[in-house]
């Protein structure tokens, strides 16, 4: 009984090492991928995130800008309002003077008229 007749010998042994070790590590080779011809590319995919990303920037700086540019219609418009309510204040008041001076004007006339009609 020898190990050669049943083909276990050393180099038999060496060579069925090696098979084995070939194999193991054939396991950890990168097996080759199938790429979907109509899948876009790393850089292509990279380039839309980039663009999504600049147009959303953008969408926010025109919304900021936006923003302050309404904010100064405001105050603008609160100014014209408030200059428009002194103003019209302003001619109320010389209204009422007017209307307190036609008022004095006529009683001073109404005075003067009774005081001819008493005389005579």
């Amino acid at each position: 009984m020898t190990n050669e007749i049943d083909g276990a010998g050393f180099s038999d042994r060496l060579k069925r090492a090696a098979d084995a070790k070939r194999a193991l590590l054939a396991n950890f080779r990168p097996q080759p991928t199938v790429t979907d011809p109509e899948a876009p590319s790393r850089a292509v995919l990279k380039q839309r995130e980039l663009e999504g990303v600049r147009k959303a920037r953008a969408e926010a700086k025109a919304a900021k800008t936006q923003a302050a540019l309404d904010a100064i219609e405001a105050a603008r418009v609160a100014e014209e309002t408030a200059a428009a309510a002194a103003l019209e204040a302003k001619r109320g008041e010389r209204k009422e003077r007017k209307a307190l001076t036609k008022a004095e004007a006529k009683a001073k006339r109404d005075a003067r008229y009774a005081a001819r009609k008493a005389r005579k």
